[in-house]
């Protein structure tokens, strides 16, 4: 139904009365779409921006279809920057009688420079003397690394806040000039001890500090397989016995008895690390399991992510 409203009111902005018709409208090849973009750090008046559009309603395929004129509201409710163009989806849908065939997402896509800016946000970077850099990834020496290269190229101007924030005091610098020097700087990042663990894909990623205590593990599953292979018992010629299916069951139990207890030593670089959780040999499921339960042992040290 707001699919049809909302031909509706584009028709009667275009000086078209179609409300005694409404019912008579055919709206198969009108799409209700929500369309979306992020207005970047400086953009100023005529800048052109790239926006998302996904299918709000029922529609199927938005592959080959024009985006009509939309302004993009920010959370004030000003528009800041209106879209139109060609959308594309770079997917593939073809559908017959019996089966269909689809690649990647027919119900949403993207208009690269399909947004003009309208409405920017006033910031005047050459009048500020105090700024603040943040970091994507806080940490603590990453953020004193980068205040040292900082007050090596610039003077004593940086000083690092939190893990987060770096503040710099440009005083009687110029900031633009600051920044493209600041730009240039080499600062080796300090990388966290985490390990993330993606259960159901079965995906382990480990930092290059993670660290495993000495530890003993002994990892091993008991399965038990049941096969049913039933035998048909025919009664002899010309008797007046009856055909029956007599059950056969076979279970093998396997204890894994080779399994045995080994000791992962203290690891110095992620290399040996993963070499002697590649001597236990056991796949990526079975150490998810060990990872978790020497977590709990207080021999893992780094963060354990679960997703």
């Amino acid at each position: 139904m707001f699919t049809r409203e909302s031909l509706v009111g584009m028709l009667e902005r275009l000086g078209v009365n179609t409300r005694d018709q409404v019912t008579k409208l055919e709206t198969k090849n009108v799409a209700a779409v929500m369309v979306t973009a992020e207005l970047p750090a400086f953009a100023r008046s005529g800048s052109r921006i790239d926006v998302a559009v996904s299918s709000l309603g029922d529609a199927t395929n938005l592959t080959g279809g024009t985006l009509l004129v939309t302004p993009l509201l920010a959370a004030d409710g000003e528009v800041y920057a209106v879209a139109q163009g060609a959308l594309g989806t770079g997917a593939i849908k073809a559908q017959g009688a019996a089966t269909s065939v689809t690649r990647g997402v027919p119900t949403s896509g993207r208009i690269a420079n399909g947004a003009t800016v309208e409405r920017e946000v006033a910031y005047r970077l050459d009048k500020t003397n105090a700024l603040r850099l943040g970091l994507r990834n806080p940490d603590f020496t990453t953020a004193q690394r980068i205040a040292v290269a900082v007050n090596r190229a610039l003077g004593p101007v940086a000083k690092a806040l939190d893990p987060r924030t770096v503040a710099l005091d440009l005083g009687g610098h110029d900031p633009v000039q600051s920044l493209a020097t600041l730009e240039d700087l080499r600062v080796e990042p300090d990388s966290p001890a985490i390990v993330v663990i993606d259960e159901s894909s079965g995906t382990i990623v480990m930092g290059a500090n993670v660290r495993i205590s000495t530890v003993a593990i002994a990892q091993g599953n008991l399965t038990i397989r049941v096969t049913e292979t039933p035998e048909v018992s025919q009664p002899a010629p010309f008797s007046n016995g009856i055909t029956t299916v007599v059950p056969r069951t076979q279970i093998q139990v396997d204890a894994q008895n080779d399994k045995k207890l080994g000791i992962v030593q203290g690891s110095v670089t992620l290399r040996d690390l993963v070499a002697s959780l590649n001597a236990l040999g056991v796949g990526p499921r079975d150490l998810i399991s060990i990872l978790q339960a020497i977590k709990t042992a207080g021999a893992l040290q780094a963060d354990l992510v679960m997703q």
